[in-house]
């Protein structure tokens, strides 16, 4: 079984083996195993149910959330050989049909499907008729109310199964959970005796950063960010669409390339918009949350968040859409603190259409609660002068000991550790204090009180008759917040209430006073404006950037023959109506680069080329790697390619 997996992935992928937590999987779900997998973003997650698809008889019915997901995974798959077809309303309704006809008459080995159509009795109705072997459930953290792209529909899964004749094989699969995520996934889709492989969360090939400009050069920042990586495929978040509509403008202005996208704009618009980035018409997205899931552009080689995201969660994911080929990538957040505002304000926005949508109010309370703890987590994340590598690992379980990564933007900052022991026992002594009067404040009256605030509010309710009061006058207060930061996360304070949060001692807290150990706080030294923004791995620009890259995706690729190839899928995609990494990723490329094929069965050898691509591409980049100097254009047409009525625009 195990050999025919793999002679399945290099006919039709061109891959000779599996990734070790590929093949685990693989080999249960053909097994006939419920399998979980969390694996990070680019890790091959599609080829999980694909491989096991095309040694089953009968149609693989596939669950994904998006419309462009679906149509990106069916041309891939119709690309590498395999019938593939997708059912959702981009298609008209005599496509619809010809697709339902092909599925019944059994010529159909995957079929995706948006979780809304698991509702259509028409659909259930031709589902029973059908031998489904295989049930994938693409982005599955959707099923649970604890994550962070909950979809009600997506709850109708587990029912829909019950009323197949026959139960299939479950496989769910995701780039992001917890714990605590996991879990729900297990029980809202109702998994028998599931294999839970958590594969990793680490993405070595991104640098992970963190800048913090003032408010007023905050803008500034990002061009600077994004002039570095002129001519390179990228992402910037927004929180808002204002904000995506004003940067926007303002990439433009300065004559880059650059698109849009935000739930405010019309279908058509967000879908030209979308295809002007996946085909590189546009160099830059700038893009609010609702653009990204399910978006399996290969060349996205940075993302920048110009505003603190709403979790680790959707931070992670957003993120991982750079570098899905193993290629070096950066994420950067620019952080300011009014960001946390805007994100606590989004999240009781939702607490209150919850309750008025008649959600149970216990329930809402407790999704506020979490999400205001995922913002302060987040926060901390942005604040941290700890490796932020380090700090996602332990956030998602994976590691418990703090280690540096050295490719991330606090290891390589210059830092100093300051001894705080005092500062912080002065804190949580002023805690302990206004306990004893029975008071618990926020985090900003605590250092109000610490440093002698004359505010009329804390003069009225007695707080200058504490102790502390004003014991930490001359210590300023960005010092005093960052080691009450470090104190909540070391575990001696902690944070409670949710709408209203407040500081309290915790029992580590009590006893670090009694035991009078040391506390150290690391701290960023002082840069000025000129050193404010790295360059980061990827800083160099133009055709220099452009090489940097090309060497970092293989041994001894020659950047102009790279260019070549790159320009002659581009012909190819462009004559095919599809995005160009769909053709060849730039790491299939760059392996033809080092590679250097010069017959068919050599062209083969090449990392991503199956036998399907083989035949429609071996000839015309045969002949560009092997031009004496002469340039040469071939194309390869839409029907050359095989492809079917269906699903094509």
């Amino acid at each position: 079984m195990e050999q025919d997996a793999r002679e399945i992935l290099q006919t039709y992928f061109g891959y000779e083996s599996f990734r070790p937590n590929q093949e685990v999987l693989v080999n249960h779900v053909l097994a006939g195993r419920d399998v979980l997998g969390v694996m990070p973003t680019g890790a091959g997650k599609s080829l999980i149910f694909q491989v096991p698809a095309l040694m089953s008889e009968g149609t693989t019915i596939v669950i994904s959330p998006l419309i462009s997901l679906m149509k990106d995974q069916v041309d891939a798959l119709w690309q590498a050989g395999v019938d593939a077809a997708f059912l959702n309303s981009s298609l008209m309704p005599d496509e619809q049909a010809q697709t339902v006809a092909d599925v019944s008459a059994g010529r159909c080995r995957l079929l995706y499907v948006a979780p809304e159509r698991l509702g259509d009795a028409r659909f259930l109705e031709l589902c029973q008729t059908l031998p489904i072997p295989l049930l994938a459930v693409d982005e599955a953290h959707c099923v649970s109310q604890w994550g962070n792209d909950f979809r009600p529909s997506y709850r109708a899964i587990a029912a829909f199964i019950e009323h197949l004749p026959q139960r299939p094989c479950v496989c769910a699969l995701t780039a992001t959970a917890t714990g605590e995520v996991r879990d729900d996934v297990v029980s809202a889709l109702r998994l028998r005796d599931p294999v839970v492989c958590v594969a990793g969360f680490d993405r070595a090939n991104l640098y992970l950063g963190v800048l913090r400009p003032e408010p007023s050069r905050k803008k500034a920042t990002l061009l600077r960010l994004v002039r570095e990586r002129e001519g390179r495929s990228g992402i910037i978040y927004c929180s808002t669409r204002a904000a995506v509509e004003e940067l926007h403008d303002l990439l433009l202005d300065e004559g880059l390339s650059a698109t849009l996208y935000h739930a405010g704009l019309s279908d058509f618009e967000r879908k030209h918009n979308q295809d002007d980035f996946l085909f590189d018409r546009a160099q830059v997205m700038v893009a609010t949350n609702a653009f990204g899931m399910g978006i399996d552009k290969s060349n996205v080689s940075f993302v920048l968040h110009y505003n603190m995201p709403r979790d680790l969660e959707s931070y992670y994911q957003e993120a991982g859409r750079a570098g899905r080929d193993g290629s070096p990538a950066d994420c950067i957040i620019i952080y300011n603190k009014k960001d946390v505002q805007t994100v606590s304000f989004f999240a009781e926005k939702a607490h209150e259409e919850r309750t008025e949508a008649g959600m149970d109010p216990g329930l809402s309370d407790a999704l506020l609660a979490r999400d205001l703890e995922r913002i302060r987590k987040m926060a901390a994340y942005c604040k941290t002068t700890d490796c932020l590598r380090s700090f996602i690992l332990r956030y998602f379980g994976e590691s418990d000991t703090p280690y540096r990564c050295e490719h991330c933007s606090s290891c390589g900052a210059e830092s100093e550790t300051l001894d705080v022991t005092v500062e912080a026992q002065k804190i949580i002594s002023c805690v302990l204090r206004l306990d004893q009067r029975g008071r618990t404040l926020g985090r900003t009256m605590i250092v109000d009180i610490l440093r002698g605030s004359e505010a009329q509010p804390l003069l009225q309710a007695g707080f200058d008759t504490l102790s502390t009061y004003g014991i930490m006058r001359e210590v300023p207060k960005t010092l005093i917040h960052a080691v009450l930061d470090a104190l909540i996360e070391a575990g001696c304070l902690r944070v409670a209430g949710a709408k209203f949060p407040v500081i309290v001692c915790a029992q580590a807290g009590r006893e670090f006073l009694r035991r009078d150990e040391p506390f150290t706080l690391k701290v960023a030294k002082a840069k000025t404006r000129a050193e404010e923004v790295p360059a980061g791995p990827q800083g160099a620009s133009g055709a220099a950037g452009k090489a940097a890259t090309t060497k970092a995706l293989a041994r001894d690729v020659d950047p102009a023959l790279f260019e070549k190839l790159r320009a002659l899928r581009a012909d190819i995609a462009r004559e095919q109506g599809l995005p160009a990494y769909i053709v060849f990723h730039d790491s299939t490329l760059a392996d033809m680069c080092a590679k250097h094929p010069r017959s068919t069965e050599e062209f083969l050898e090449v990392s991503g080329v199956g036998q399907k691509k083989a035949e429609l591409y071996a000839e015309a980049f045969l002949a560009c790697l092997n031009a004496d100097g002469n340039d040469q254009t071939t194309s390869v047409s839409a029907e050359t390619a095989g492809y079917p009525f269906r699903g094509k625009e």
